[in-house]
């Protein structure tokens, strides 16, 4: 399909084959109100997509930096085999309502942002430290507990063992993070920041007045690595301050 979103933020769309309906911004696509009994449906349709745009960006951080430290690019290697894992878990819960592939339209504005960054760095920050931590507050605060409120077994079962796995990917982003900052200097640094720029114009293109925030996780945040002041800077960033 036709871009039309900024190439100066936005890399081309993965391939997909015809089953899907690709759409650019949150608002072509399939919104129904949490009270709509199709809408758990179309959620886990979306999200099992939004893992799949996380094991592509994945292999491409292998594809695209391959002289990276081993140890990296097996966490990377690893998080690639987990996102697999959640693909499955997310189709089999939405079969099991009804919902086949390609029933509801798609966005790849994850792989679109990401791999237009150019730097291991820049994109370990946003995939893990800020989509994926931004993941953690949701399931933690909101999708876990209303899922075993509504007695949905399966869909509890996928959420907490989704947890623990991204718990894992914010982990090892956070401790490479650093050691690329002391590796690289002045220049990781600069690239990371480019990075978080570029990723927070792109996201608002697409999200318009659409982002939800959730209150951070501030334990499960400690337990990916993230320091006591880097928590209080998220809950500053949510507040608004």
């Amino acid at each position: 399909m036709e871009t039309r979103l900024d190439p100066a933020l936005f890399a081309e769309n993965p391939a997909r084959d015809s089953r899907f309906s690709v759409k650019d911004v949150w608002a072509e696509m399939t919104n129904f109100p949490p009270e709509d009994p199709a809408a758990i449906g179309e959620f886990l349709h979306r999200q099992m997509n939004e893992e799949i745009n996380g094991l592509e960006i994945s292999a491409r951080n292998l594809a695209d930096f391959p002289d990276a430290d081993w140890e990296l690019r097996m966490a990377i290697a690893r998080q690639c085999w987990d996102e697999a894992r959640h693909i499955d878990m997310f189709r089999r819960c939405f079969e099991k309502r009804g919902v086949h592939v390609g029933k509801y339209p798609v966005m790849n504005f994850q792989y679109r942002i990401l791999t237009h960054i150019d730097s291991l760095i820049g994109r370990l920050t946003v995939q893990n430290r800020s989509f994926e931590a931004a993941g953690i507050d949701a399931i933690q605060s909101a999708i876990l507990e209303s899922s075993a409120k509504a007695g949905e077994t399966d869909l509890a079962e996928l959420f907490d063992g989704q947890l623990a796995d991204e718990v894992q990917h914010v982990r090892y982003a956070n401790v490479w993070v650093d050691r690329l900052k002391r590796k690289e200097g002045s220049r990781a640094l600069l690239d990371l920041a480019r990075a978080v720029s570029a990723a927070n114009r792109a996201l608002h293109t697409v999200a318009g007045e659409a982002t939800t925030s959730y209150p951070v996780a501030a334990e499960l945040r400690r337990e990916a690595g993230f320091t006591d002041e880097e928590i209080e800077a998220a809950r500053a960033l949510l507040a608004g301050h």
